[in-house]
């Protein structure tokens, strides 16, 4: 018996009757066919061809030519919790036999294998928050009725978390039904908005996990009557919804984590943090930060990303979202921190519609270009930026970061770092893609304008 039919026998046993090998398209959103799992030996040698030319961002593909055949990993397939009829195994892109320039999950891989032939492992967790909506008359509203009583904000509120309690349970429980271990989740500032943290793992096995969790959030808010919501910021005068990269460097061998100086205690002064993380740390956080104006077009890639990353915004108090390219300790206006209570490097710009795969790749590439170019990310910036003013940041060297995805776009345009990790296809594709949407952008006359200047002469 070989290693699939023991597969196939063990998810029928778990009443498992249809098998996905999911691809995701350049906005992360997961791509598949549906096979019956009679039929799993097939898809493991490719039965399965998608015209990927027809979906947004996935290379010039026509009509005319050959089709890309998709190849699940089976080691990584996930039995869906909430319906145990469906698993899904996230899967690679080629073409012809090669794998397929817009295979996002293939960049990824091509940088673990990087990283593992200088002896590093990447781990990561992530933070992801979302909206959980309803729809009515006067648009999408909180699903919860009470989560508007209260302004500015419920964060962190306790009865507003107990009455989330039918989205939260059935999360939690489906989580750690996947052996994801939640550790703890909140309702967030948003109305509506909320939080999970759970444990790390590989990059390559989060990212695949994040394309399940959004699937999961989606089912639990349809069960309610709601719709889950990933756009990063869908009130102007809320809170936008970030998802954290919290990422380190262990050693393939022993699993040490390489972020770790190795000083215990809590540090006292600020000569003590600078113990704490070790060079590689610093090394990695600069890569991070001498390309951060190109990984903008793919941490925040939509129009609507930038409208989270202000200060304050048309809040009622600041966004505590990250504005500036710089780093600090504990700081959550920067781009990048450095936190005391664990050993990681939290990348603060990624949001909540970001690609796992394209986005936690590029990451790991410009860390790598840090540490092989010994880069120093400068000195920490510990203060409230939001409170800082143009001349002081000047003055210090704190740069903003791109205001609008037009910017990010320059940027990423511009970069020969974003063009050798993508490849001159992707990173081609995505620009134009990116480009487009901002150019749209720019062309549509909304309610603002409207109401700012119709009557205005």
């Amino acid at each position: 018996m070989t290693d699939l039919d023991r597969l196939q026998q063990d998810l029928a046993a778990q009443g498992v009757k249809y098998v996905f090998g999911a691809y995701t398209d350049v906005h992360g959103v997961p791509k598949s066919k549906c096979v019956p799992i009679a039929h799993l030996k097939d898809a493991a040698v490719g039965s399965e061809l998608y015209t990927v030319g027809a979906l947004d961002g996935m290379g010039e593909l026509g009509p005319n030519e050959d089709e890309c055949v998709g190849i699940p990993d089976f080691g990584e397939v996930t039995v869906l919790p909430w319906d145990r009829r469906y698993a899904v195994a996230p899967a690679n892109l080629s073409f012809h036999g090669e794998p397929y320039s817009h295979d996002f999950r293939r960049i990824l891989q091509n940088q673990i294998a990087d990283a593992a032939s200088l002896g590093f492992r990447m781990n990561m967790g992530v933070e992801p928050e979302l909206y959980v909506l309803r729809e009515t008359e006067h648009g999408a509203r909180p699903w919860i009725p009470e989560d508007t009583h209260n302004a500015p904000t419920r964060g962190y509120d306790l009865e507003t978390t107990i009455l989330a309690d039918p989205f939260l349970e059935p999360m939690v429980e489906y989580i750690n039904e996947l052996g994801w271990d939640v550790y703890s989740f909140d309702h967030e500032g948003g109305d509506g908005q909320y939080e999970f943290d759970f444990g790390y793992t590989d990059a390559l096995q989060m990212a695949d996990r994040m394309l399940i969790f959004r699937l999961m959030a989606k089912h639990v808010a349809r069960t309610l009557g709601c719709f889950a919501s990933f756009m990063p910021k869908p009130f102007q005068e809320s809170f936008g919804s970030g998802a954290h990269l919290n990422v380190s460097l262990a050693d393939v061998s022993t699993g040490r984590n390489l972020f770790d100086s190795g000083v215990t205690g809590e540090p006292e002064s600020e000569a003590a943090r600078e113990k704490v993380y070790s060079p590689v740390a610093y090394q990695f956080t600069a890569g991070v930060l001498a390309h951060g104006a190109a990984l903008m077009a793919v941490l925040s890639p939509t129009v609507n990303s930038y409208k989270r990353l202000m200060p304050r915004g048309l809040m009622q108090e600041i966004s505590w979202a990250p504005v500036f390219q710089a780093w600090g300790y504990n700081n959550r206006t920067l781009m990048c921190r450095l936190p005391m209570n664990r050993r990681c490097l939290e990348v603060r710009t990624a949001d909540s519609a970001v690609n796992f795969y394209l986005g936690t790749a590029l990451v790991l590439a410009a860390g790598l270009d840090g540490i092989r170019r010994e880069l120093k990310p400068g000195d920490p910036v510990n203060t409230d930026t939001y409170k800082m003013s143009k001349q002081d940041l000047a003055d210090l060297g704190i740069r903003r970061l791109p205001w609008t995805l037009g910017e990010a776009v320059t940027a990423f345009e511009r970069s020969e770092f974003a063009c050798r990790v993508l490849g001159p296809q992707l990173h081609a594709s995505y620009a134009q893609l990116r480009r487009a949407e901002w150019e749209e952008y720019n062309t549509v006359v909304g309610e603002w304008e409207q109401a700012r200047y119709l009557r205005l002469w």
